[in-house]
């Protein structure tokens, strides 16, 4: 079984600040007081292709799993790895992240997919971020009956996050925006 969700989310800031305040997202000390799930960032590649003018990142995230205190002990691990491939295209205003985890594969599988582009009512002024996750209990004997609970209560604690995330987002494009104010 898989439990996967939507939500989106209308920042009412431009692409170029959403798209920069991501990046910023995990650097910030005070982010790290809000997002401590979130235990280190690393770049492991960063490639701009001049034909297409994209630009390709790959990052290496090592967060604290979420998922009940259960979960944890048959796993016998509360950390998980993942690795986060972001793609930015400057031209059409949009930049894709997708975020899989690379270790606990046995017994989990999440994948989660944000994008940002420019809102259609208001492109110039506002961004529209739409998340997808799907989340998968591997099936094992001490777990095949509780596997559709687990998830349940991986997605909440996901979308927990998620909100978390998106209050830092709004806090940095508000700071970037009052560092880009005349005088």
């Amino acid at each position: 079984m898989v439990k996967a969700y939507r939500q989106e989310h209308v920042y009412k800031h431009p692409w170029e600040r959403v798209s920069a305040a991501s990046w910023r997202k995990f650097a910030d000390p005070e982010n790290k007081r809000i997002l401590s799930h979130i235990l280190e960032v690393d770049t492991l590649n960063r490639k701009l292709d001049t034909d297409t003018g994209k630009l390709h990142t790959t990052r290496a995230l090592t967060i604290h799993a979420p998922g009940p205190w259960f979960l944890h002990r048959i796993i016998g691990q509360d950390i998980c790895h993942c690795v986060e491939s972001t793609v930015v295209d400057g031209k059409s205003r949009s930049m894709q992240l997708t975020t899989k985890n690379i270790s606990l594969q046995k017994f989990i599988e999440v994948e989660e997919r944000i994008r940002y582009d420019p809102h259609p009512e208001n492109p110039s002024a506002w961004t529209v971020c739409s998340q997808e996750t799907s989340i998968r209990i591997k099936p094992l004997s001490a777990l095949a009956s509780m596997a559709e609970k687990v998830e349940q209560k991986c997605a909440e604690k996901f979308m927990q996050n998620s909100v978390k995330g998106r209050e830092v987002m709004e806090r940095i494009c508000k700071y970037m925006e009052a560092e880009s104010a005349p005088i």
